[in-house]
């Protein structure tokens, strides 16, 4: 089993297992959740944003 489960971690895809022809039960590999931080490095320090990000905004939705 762990020669199949490198071949999954290597490969990224994933695994059905089928009893009788029947799938039961599916291995696919673990991705760790990225961290904000992580999500947004590449574009970190290159947005600038000039307006009040504090604004309400309900003008935008047809609030008065």
């Amino acid at each position: 089993m762990l020669e199949y489960f490198r071949d999954i971690e290597a490969s990224g895809e994933e695994l059905v297992v089928t009893s009788n022809g029947q799938p039961v039960l599916k291995v696919v590999p673990y991705h760790r959740e990225m961290t904000v931080d992580e999500a947004f490095a590449d574009v970190r320090g290159k947005i600038a944003y000039h307006g009040d990000l504090l604004a309400p905004t309900t003008e935008e939705w047809g609030i008065t």
